[in-house]
């Protein structure tokens, strides 16, 4: 998988490439989660060398990352999983603690395991683009849908007086706003659920909106 593609970056178009990672990019990758998810976020959680060449080896399908100017700005990385309706794992439960040990060849849903953007690209529509390509993945695939926990930064201010369930219907409600909901909102996921004690995560309270993409061209 490789495209060619224009963002807008610093007030102009920026030509950016979306392609397959492999090891070779290993340093550059865990430098865009260094910089992507600084503290509070837990920095134990942020790839290995050794994670990434499991994550080439088991499923390259889902190992994205985007480069803009000959520098990597931003990654994705998938698997495949057999998940119930309803069922809501915990992050490390479901990915095998980011080694994609879990990772289920013949599974009917993809799951996201993590997308980061570099902080200066984050408005440039980058995110969109590699949620995109993960879409067109499970249409190539012949998958039913694309699943993943999106983190709820904002939740902590709100925790004493609501529950995470009911922050998550207030940003629905356009009463609160929250930066990864409503990034993913735009992307066009849809929420199925919360899952408590899914990332070990100050921020969220532990907590993340499972959010879904169906495939469109299946029967529903």
């Amino acid at each position: 998988m490789y495209k060619t593609l224009y963002v807008q970056h610093e007030g102009k178009p920026a030509e950016t490439v979306i392609r397959r990672y492999s090891l070779e990019d290993a340093d550059a990758l865990i430098e865009v989660q260094r910089r992507s998810f600084p503290p509070p976020y837990p920095q134990e959680l942020l790839w290995t060398r050794g994670q990434i060449a499991e994550h080439v080896r088991l499923f390259p399908e889902g190992a994205l990352c985007a480069e803009a100017g000959g520098i990597l700005v931003g990654s994705m990385t998938g698997m495949r999983l057999h998940a119930a309706e309803g069922e809501h794992r915990s992050w490390s439960e479901a990915t095998g603690d980011g080694s994609l040990s879990t990772h289920e060849p013949d599974g009917q849903t993809l799951y996201v395991v993590d997308i980061c953007v570099v902080p200066e690209y984050r408005k440039s529509g980058i995110g969109r683009w590699l949620m995109q390509t993960m879409y067109e993945t499970v249409v190539h695939l012949g998958l039913e849908r694309l699943l993943g926990g999106g983190r709820l930064p904002g939740y902590h201010r709100h925790a004493e007086r609501m529950s995470a369930e009911a922050y998550l219907s207030a940003v629905l409600r356009g009463e609160l706003n929250d930066p990864v909901l409503g990034f993913l909102l735009r992307c066009g996921r849809t929420p199925v659920g919360v899952a408590s004690a899914y990332l070990d995560d100050e921020e969220s309270c532990g907590h993340a909106a499972m959010m879904e993409w169906r495939n469109p061209f299946l029967p529903r």
